[in-house]
């Protein structure tokens, strides 16, 4: 066991990071470190009056941290696994994924009777590009409206009238003790997530001690997660997507092997290309999965939107 053995974990300092920093800590701490959690305010956290596909949209929330890291400021760095970049440098590895928890989307509202499919027309709120465009396909009868912020800010909004109802993670809202205000659980199956929703992510810098690293990992990592990850984040790579674009992947444990199932939506909902596969190589499904789409002609569809969400 480690004797005093100092590990700085940098960490954005919204409630729900800390949450996960913390999280991270315990784990770290049960086995004997002693740990110091390290808290910034990344460019995403700072600028919330623009979308995130309006302020440059890759590493917004990493690149402070991923700089810390470099100059060795801290030793990890934890992150929500969705807000990461489809690619990182190769001198600042993921060594870690957090068990997931459900990946899942869901609705928020104070009118406890609130649902999508059976109100008429209403004022709905988020700050995703994928949840808008599956808004526009499924839900097209409602209004949408731009809510970026923490989870707190975004419920004070919600209480404020800025929208009768909003849309998020499960996994943040069950982390922040707010399932309270959960009026619909919107299936996987129609509301797919971003790639990589439920887990904390866990990155170093290549200069970490080998040992250290190793031992992180085996406190922290979950082989099934990981598997699932590893999986959506080489669909993602293989894109060139991110959380500013409309494209979703989520992986699954089947019987008969890893399971993905993938795609990318216009904007407006307009059309949807969609691909799955079930293999035992995360890598090789992953890849795939986005050459199927490739070949549906996502790449072209995302060029349109980049340029869209640019103008």
């Amino acid at each position: 066991m480690p004797t005093n053995k100092l590990i700085r974990i940098g960490t954005r300092n919204s409630a729900l990071a800390m949450w996960q920093a913390r999280h991270i800590a315990s784990l770290l701490e049960n086995a004997g470190y002693t740990v110091e959690i390290v808290d910034i305010v990344t460019i995403g956290d700072k600028i919330l009056d623009r979308s995130l596909s309006k302020i440059g949209a890759k590493g917004v929330f990493t690149e402070e941290l991923e700089t810390m890291l470099r100059n060795g400021e801290i030793d990890i760095a934890q992150h929500s696994a969705k807000d990461l970049p489809s690619t990182l440098a190769a001198d600042l590895p993921l060594i870690a994924f957090t068990k997931r928890e459900a990946a899942h989307d869901v609705v928020l509202s104070l009118n406890p009777d609130f649902r999508l499919a059976s109100n008429k027309g209403a004022v709905v709120g988020t700050s995703s590009t994928r949840r808008r465009a599956m808004m526009a396909k499924e839900f097209p009868q409602h209004s949408l409206v731009e809510m970026r912020g923490n989870l707190q800010t975004r419920l004070e909004k919600l209480k404020s009238g800025t929208s009768d109802a909003m849309i998020l993670a499960f996994a943040g809202v069950h982390r922040m003790g707010m399932e309270s205000y959960i009026v619909e659980h919107l299936p996987i199956e129609t509301f797919t997530p971003a790639v990589g929703q439920g887990s904390v992510a866990i990155q170093s810098s290549s200069r970490l001690d080998p040992a250290l690293s190793a031992s992180i990992r085996k406190l922290c990592n979950d082989d099934a997660t990981e598997a699932c990850l590893l999986a959506e984040r080489h669909l993602l790579a293989q894109l060139d997507g991110g959380c500013s674009v409309p494209v979703y992947g989520h992986a699954q444990q089947h019987k008969d092997g890893l399971y993905l199932r993938g795609g990318v939506l216009g904007l407006k909902g307009e059309v949807e290309m969609v691909a799955s596969a079930t293999g035992s190589n995360p890598e090789q499904l992953g890849k795939a999965v986005a050459q199927n789409l490739i070949g549906q002609g996502a790449q072209t569809l995302l060029q349109d939107i980049r340029k869209q969400l640019a103008s």
